[in-house]
């Protein structure tokens, strides 16, 4: 079954409860880290719960950690737990910006919120 991450219906129980009630991944995943589904997430998707499913189908396209929040409808650190997951399980890979400064992070804030406003 192949999930439409454009048409993805919003979580059906509470976020938390997809992540066991954990919200802090075992890595310090930014919101702007990007993530795309590898060979292995690709060939085992079926597998994958319908979340993890969505987050595969989604990636095929590099996505930010942002964007799979709210693809999926959920808090960011919901996001973070489950991509870590399946990190962690050769699903999907991620790629993290390299350190930057204060005043580099507040830029692109800033260029964040300008694009939500503009949605």
């Amino acid at each position: 079954m192949s999930i439409d991450p454009e048409n993805a219906p919003g979580p059906v129980v509470r976020p938390y409860a997809m992540t066991g009630g954990r919200v802090r991944s075992r890595y310090e995943l930014a919101i702007e880290a990007l993530v795309f589904t590898t060979p292995v997430g690709e060939e085992r998707s079926s597998e994958l719960a319908m979340e993890q499913q969505t987050i595969a189908a989604m990636c095929r396209s590099v996505r930010s950690i942002a964007e799979i929040a709210a693809g999926l409808r959920v808090p960011l650190g919901v996001a973070r737990v489950l991509v870590g997951d399946m990190a962690d399980e050769g699903f999907v890979r991620v790629h993290k910006q390299p350190d930057r400064d204060d005043a580099q992070d507040l830029a692109l804030l800033e260029r964040v919120l300008s694009g939500l406003r503009k949605l």
